[in-house]
């Protein structure tokens, strides 16, 4: 069976469910999402480097950990405290490549948190060279005044402020070579009429990557994003109803939702020397649902 049939494979096997609240929980999943192809080899892409990864627990983030860790890179994961199991199974996964791999929970809108865990990583692991910032939250809303100030303040506390500021906390570790990576979304492009904050905070994520690739290019640090379209992760289930999430991604033009594992080989790219002559690039990964950067 090949990657895309078996992809499609699990599709067929969703079934609506929903999870009470965000954060969703991996390891509740069934079926599980696709985290890396089995056929899936690293050729140590990134070998003997560090990278931080937000949300690395399940999900993108999932993904994108154990991608690295094939490649050869240790991995810190940030996760929220209730998200533990599902950062242990990372570990598991991670530490079968030979690789460390250290997890940190707490909430990345936590100044002390933020400066701790970047202190501690590199403490533990000597320095950072690639930052993944890929936490956030979604409340979608069908009526425009139906999101509160509350929903408002959380998602762009999370979703874009606590990423510049984790980059601050970052910035000063990083070195010539060493690579950024912002996760946005395809609302950031076209716009969703029940995600009117979450793709504000999008929009705000692409512009952030193009603006600070530009100021950090005289210094060799990359910045780039990746724009994932609709793809199965806790997520899904945690924000949506049943009927939603039997349905989601039957409207892109592959008819389909997006595994994980579809997303971990961008951010490879992203990370590694393959991509040393691009810096505030976004790479669109969404079904052919948008195409235009």
């Amino acid at each position: 069976m090949n990657n895309e049939k078996k992809y499609e494979a699990v599709n067929e096997q969703v079934e609506g469910y929903t999870q009470d609240g965000q954060p969703g929980i991996e390891k509740d999943m069934d079926p599980k999402p696709v985290i890396i192809a089995d056929d899936y080899k690293g050729s140590g892409k990134l070998e003997g480097k560090v990278a931080l990864i937000t949300g690395g627990d399940s999900g993108i983030g999932r993904s994108v950990a154990v991608h690295f860790a094939k490649e050869g890179a240790d991995v810190a994961l940030l996760y929220l405290e209730e998200e533990e199991e599902d950062a242990q199974y990372v570990k598991m996964l991670a530490e079968k490549e030979d690789v460390k791999c250290l997890l940190y929970s707490g909430d990345i809108k936590d100044a002390d948190f933020r400066k701790e865990t970047v202190k501690e990583v590199v403490s533990n692991l000597g320095t950072i060279n690639i930052l993944v910032n890929n936490a956030g939250v979604q409340f979608p809303k069908k009526d425009f005044l139906d999101i509160t100030e509350e929903n408002l303040r959380e998602t762009f506390e999370t979703n874009i402020i606590s990423m510049i500021l984790l980059t601050q906390e970052v910035f000063p570790h990083l070195e010539e070579g060493d690579s950024i990576i912002n996760s946005t979304s395809v609302t950031a492009y076209k716009g969703s009429p029940i995600f009117i904050d979450y793709s504000s905070t999008k929009g705000a994520i692409t512009s952030f990557t193009r603006s600070l690739a530009q100021n950090l290019a005289p210094q060799k640090i990359r910045v780039n994003a990746v724009a994932p379209g609709p793809i199965y992760t806790p997520l899904i289930p945690a924000t949506f109803d049943a009927e939603h999430v039997d349905e989601h991604g039957e409207d892109t033009p592959m008819e389909r939702r997006g595994q994980p594992a579809e997303l971990g080989p961008s951010y490879v790219f992203l990370a590694a020397q393959d991509s040393s002559y691009m810096t505030g690039e976004v790479l669109h990964v969404n079904g052919g649902d948008f195409t235009s950067s």
